[in-house]
């Protein structure tokens, strides 16, 4: 996409179009969107070049803001239960914080996401590894941007990216294919075949998921929104809370699942939406966390892969993926609720999900001040 192309997007100049339009289409789409970009990076080789790359590193570490933060969250909780080192930093922390971030890793492998590659921080980011002679590896789903220039090596999936300003399809893309990445580095080929299943593994969701969600939207109106995971399912619960507060313009909470007890659950009422993204590992515990929601009073939407008797009944509406595979392999599946509950949320209050308030497809700030110091331990 050019330059002006995203300007007319974040000035808000396009088309006539109904509100949500470009969502709604993103959204479905991503089934054959997942198809293309694997197949891309299958054929291309580049996730073999970045295991032959960086064959000699101790640690990956996630970079990323917002959305991109989140797929790092996904992204690193995959790798690590390869038994490959990783975890997930804001970017904003390696600039202000960089002994901090990078203590404790002699070879690291820094990982900047960004869907346009033009992320401000992720830029400064990149541009503070390279004058550490830390080389980097960055993922995006834009050609020859900046970004580019400044890592060692760019994984990009110009079919995952949209129209409308909030990530959606890239999102999903961009952590598929680190998931792929992370079981190339493991040489795990259970799980790579896994992941190339994982369209088709999805595509019949889609078939009444959207009208389910939108039904439901319809029928509640809701003063809170609080979203929860554990796990490599933390990083969709940010996510969903995200999608909510973006597109429809709510506050949204995001907690670890057994976390919301300890205080949180004071704000528990009817017109509270509790989504609970159940685990298959922690099953038990969170079934005993959702009864005991259920219990005081909050309205439940429960996401989860082969949904038990428990959840069946504490569950005001139920998403049961059903997908024959490790948990691991259904976070890009997991998010599609999150995506509609905020596109639909947003289109009950007569907003344009396309294009929120305040925000743009890209934040570009300033270049700042070549005097700014960074925090040192």
């Amino acid at each position: 996409m050019s330059n002006s192309q995203q300007r007319s997007h974040s000035d808000g100049n396009q088309p006539s179009k109904a509100p949500g339009a470009y969502s709604l289409a993103e959204i479905l789409s991503q089934p054959q969107c997942w198809t293309t970009c694997l197949s891309t990076v299958r054929a291309n080789g580049i996730l073999e070049q970045v295991r032959d790359r960086f064959s000699d590193c101790d640690e990956y570490i996630f970079l990323g803001c917002g959305s991109s933060y989140y797929v790092a969250l996904c992204a690193a909780a995959t790798m690590t239960s390869f038994g490959v080192r990783a975890r997930a930093v804001p970017a904003s922390e390696l600039l202000l914080y960089p002994d901090l971030v990078l203590m404790g890793s002699k070879r690291p492998v820094p990982v900047l996401i960004s869907r346009s590659g033009q992320t401000s921080e992720v830029l400064q980011a990149a541009e503070l590894l390279r004058a550490r002679s830390i080389p980097a590896l960055a993922i995006s789903c834009v050609e020859h941007q900046v970004l580019e220039q400044l890592v060692s090596v760019t994984i990009t999936l110009p079919a995952a990216d949209e129209k409308s300003t909030v990530m959606t399809r890239s999102f999903t893309s961009m952590l598929l294919t680190l998931q792929t990445l992370a079981a190339t580095i493991a040489k795990r080929p259970d799980m790579l075949e896994l992941f190339t299943k994982v369209p088709d593994f999805a595509i019949s969701m889609f078939a009444d998921l959207p009208e389910k969600i939108r039904a439901f939207v319809a029928q509640h109106r809701f003063a809170d929104y609080v979203c929860l995971g554990q796990g490599p399912f933390f990083g969709l619960a940010c996510e969903y809370a995200l999608k909510v507060t973006e597109m429809s313009v709510s506050y949204a909470q995001v907690f670890h699942t057994l976390e919301f007890r300890h205080g949180p659950k004071s704000i528990v009422a009817p017109e509270t939406l509790l989504v609970f993204i159940l685990s298959e590992t922690g099953r038990q515990a969170e079934c005993d966390m959702l009864e005991e929601m259920k219990s005081l009073g909050g309205t439940t939407l429960v996401v989860a892969n082969h949904a038990d008797k428990r959840a069946r009944a504490a569950a005001d509406i139920l998403v049961d993926l059903a997908i024959e595979s490790p948990e691991i392999a259904t976070l890009a599946p997991m998010l599609v609720t999150g995506q509609l509950l905020g596109l639909y949320t947003g289109l009950k209050k007569t907003l344009d999900p396309d294009s929120p308030r305040n925000l743009s497809r890209a934040v570009i700030l300033n270049k700042p001040s070549t005097t700014t110091e960074h925090a040192a331990l």
